[in-house]
């Protein structure tokens, strides 16, 4: 069975970093595009990065390029998200996604991914 499992959310402060790690099982990271999306009150889920481990490709929203950074690493199965220069605006709960896929450029459509985790909040305090 599928599962993909979000941890590392936590509160801190303007300019802090943290790691969202998104652990995953029943599937090969090599065979499926994985997204971070996140979702903040009242507002719609929106992508943040996205991952194909087996091309080496990565690929960021506007907001996040020079402050977040996606890795895998497919022995452990897990899928990280290394946050930056943390900002109020980043508040939100922070999901992954994956879906099987093949092919070369990353997919921000929420719907499309078929597998999701139960999220992890992260809050920004100024």
């Amino acid at each position: 069975q599928l599962q993909l499992a979000e941890s590392g959310g936590d509160l801190v402060q303007v300019g802090g970093s943290l790691r969202l790690s998104c652990k995953t099982s029943g599937f090969d990271l090599n065979n499926y595009a994985t997204a971070w999306f996140r979702q903040a009150p009242g507002k719609e889920r929106e992508e943040v990065a996205c991952i194909l481990s087996a091309r080496g490709i990565t690929d960021y929203r506007d907001s996040a390029k020079g402050r977040f950074t996606v890795s895998a690493n497919n022995a452990k199965n897990t899928v990280d998200l290394q946050m930056d220069n943390l900002r109020p605006e980043d508040t939100a709960v922070y999901f992954c996604a994956a879906r099987e896929f093949y092919g070369v450029g990353c997919l921000y459509y929420a719907p499309w991914y078929l597998n999701w985790g139960q999220g992890t909040q992260v809050t920004v305090s100024a």
